[in-house]
């Protein structure tokens, strides 16, 4: 029997089509079931006008065994089989594939209607990267003699006569020795086996068998033992739950899949389903969490969506298939319509797979919609574990996203104590009322504590409590909601304080110029401008900013890695008409120390109010403390 060379550029290819192409060896069982299924489904395409095919077709199957000792796994298959010359043809030259050219013997009708796996013809040669020898066996429904094509690789191929009492394949691997960083004996066991189909193949159509050790007790009494036995098993799914109805798959049965195939101990907070018929045609299953996974605001989270095409797993994470903004969906994407690389492992740039994400992004936002309005209690149970995420979704890539999610984003409402959109504020807002007002502070109580927050309320305005770090950067990235201005109750002509009062107030300040500066002096370049303000009300001293940096910001910055973080430009404002404010006036005249006590007094204090801290928190507390006699 003389060795045949392959058709292609021998060796080179080959090396490049076991060591290139592929990134996974593990795959390899995923390429051969999905031959083994390619077979069984052209048989049954061809038995539709051959008798001969028809007389042969059986229920399809896949079988797969393995053998420790000969160190070899097989995968059988029942399906159409192949002569001499097709083997020739279809393993014989690399990148060769049978099911394309099959594909395109169909007319366009019936290549819709079928479901052929195979492109490219390199998917059988992925078991050279942990077998030595391939060995395939193999009868066609047009053939009573069968024929054993063996190859160790790119040194050529044998083609003889063989025994095979049935229509079918077998491809049997003769699997590698085991180095010291290759382990391949760990493919000849029952558990691996069943990983790598549960992993990759489980939603192949046909039914994948496997023989499978068991126990079973023999005997009674005293003599009561435990005998092994092996049977055989189907273990894949074969019809995957997105494939089947609403009506045969209920939510429960939905939620017990995304717990199973996500991990998670809790069910979801809803379940998505899209059966999309059209330039592009999927199915998918997405699943809104309600709680977020232990590694989620880690590196080392992997956002996206498991992929299928024809019930092969593609890519686990297809990160594509997801905005950043909605990296917590987890869920399925089933499709026969993607332009799929040579190893099918990962993707074409393709204009089919941005139509599929574009849908997706539209059906996420439809039933965030629906749970917003119609189911309250579970958006807020979403809102509370992923609803930062929006948030930072708003500020990515220059707010060019602000317009999909502002609807969704929520914050406590000092009218309502709870949490409202900006859509329900702007709906209950005064007649009068032109601007959206929010404050700033790490926490409720913080953000309530601003002096200016009174002046809003004093005047029946709803004020937003912002608490999350990004909230600030949301707000300025969105600077308007519906022709209404979003502004802090700090911000300067913000319409909180009358055009004669800020007048007022300016005048007052510039008669006190001599004392403000004292004051400043005294609190050591601890803030850039003292000024007087007629906005405090029953306060007697706060913090503001000028300038693009806020208190808020400041912080953001200062949580960052590295130094030389931006610094808000700060500004101590006192309340002209509070009685610490005369106090330190009548000290200044009269007892300059006690002037520069009252003045570091009056800037921790407003210190507080800000969420922030005195630097030097022992001389307050002494000051403080002199204060009491």
């Amino acid at each position: 029997m003389r060795k045949k060379l392959f058709k292609s550029e021998s060796k080179r290819l080959l090396d490049l089509m076991i060591n290139s192409i592929y990134t996974n060896k593990e795959i390899f069982l995923r390429e051969i079931i999905s031959n083994a299924s390619d077979a069984i489904d052209k048989l049954h395409y061809v038995s539709l006008t051959d008798e001969a095919a028809r007389k042969q077709r059986k229920n399809g199957e896949i079988n797969i065994s393995f053998d420790k000792d000969a160190r070899t796994i097989t995968v059988s298959d029942n399906g159409i089989g192949m002569t001499a010359d097709e083997l020739e043809e279809n393993l014989g030259t690399i990148a060769k594939s049978g099911s394309l050219k099959f594909k395109e013997q169909m007319d366009k009708k019936d290549r819709d209607d079928s479901e052929i796996i195979g492109q490219f013809g390199v998917g059988f040669y992925s078991a050279f990267m942990v077998a030595k020898e391939l060995t395939v066996i193999s009868r066609s429904y047009k053939d009573a003699t069968a024929h054993i094509w063996q190859s160790e690789g790119a040194s050529g191929y044998t083609i003889d006569e063989a025994e095979r009492k049935v229509v079918g394949t077998d491809i049997i691997m003769h699997l590698k020795d085991d180095t010291q960083t290759e382990n391949y004996s760990e493919y000849l066991s029952e558990y691996r086996i069943k990983d790598l189909v549960k992993t990759y193949s489980d939603y192949i159509r046909h039914p994948i068998k496997l023989p499978v050790e068991k126990r079973k007790e023999v005997g009674e009494g005293d003599n009561k033992t435990f005998e092994t036995y092996t049977e055989v098993e189907t273990i894949n799914s074969m019809v995957p739950i997105w494939q089947r109805s609403k009506k045969q798959v209920p939510d429960e049965e939905c939620f017990k899949f995304y717990k199973d195939r996500f991990y998670d101990f809790n069910d979801p907070v809803s379940v998505i389903r899209i059966n999309a018929d059209g330039l592009v045609s999927y199915k998918a299953m997405l699943f809104i969490p309600s709680k977020a996974p232990y590694d989620y605001f880690t590196k080392e989270y992997k956002k996206g969506l498991a992929l299928y095409s024809n019930g092969v797993m593609i890519m686990e994470n297809c990160a594509e298939l997801l905005g950043e903004h909605f990296r917590f969906i987890k869920g399925v994407v089933d499709t026969n319509d993607l332009s799929l690389n040579i190893s099918r492992e990962m993707l074409q740039q393709s204009h089919e797979l941005k139509t599929i994400a574009n849908n997706i992004e539209k059906k996420i936002k439809a039933e965030l919609k629906k749970l917003l309005e119609k189911e309250r209690d579970k958006y807020l149970q979403f809102y509370n574990a992923f609803g930062i995420q929006l948030k930072y979704g708003i500020v990515a890539n220059y707010g060019m996203n602000k317009e999909d999610l502002l609807d969704f984003i929520m914050f406590y409402s000092a009218k309502n104590e709870k949490l409202i959109t900006l859509k329900e504020y702007a709906e209950n807002m005064l007649d009068d009322q032109q601007t959206i007002y929010y404050s700033c502070g790490e926490t409720l109580a913080a953000a309530k504590g601003i002096p200016a927050v009174e002046l809003a309320t004093l005047k029946g305005y709803d004020v937003l409590y912002l608490t999350d770090e990004v909230d600030e950067f949301v707000m300025k990235t969105l600077m308007t909601y519906n022709e209404k201005k979003i502004m802090s109750v700090l911000e300067e002509n913000n319409g909180l304080v009358s055009d004669e009062d800020v007048k007022k107030a300016k005048e007052q300040t510039e008669n006190a110029k001599e004392l403000l500066d004292f004051i400043k002096t005294a609190l050591d370049g601890a803030v850039s401008e003292v000024a007087l303000v007629g906005s405090l009300k029953n306060f007697a001293a706060a913090l503001n900013t000028k300038g693009g940096i806020t208190l808020e910001m400041e912080k953001y910055f200062a949580a960052m890695p590295g130094e030389n973080h931006p610094k808000a430009e700060k500004v101590l404002e006192l309340n002209p008409e509070h009685s610490a404010y005369k106090a330190i006036e009548a000290a200044y005249k009269t007892d300059p120390e006690k002037a520069k006590k009252y003045a570091k007094i009056l800037h921790g204090e407003a210190l507080l109010s800000a969420g922030l801290t005195p630097t030097d928190t022992t001389e307050f507390c002494a000051l403080v403390s002199e204060l009491i006699k």
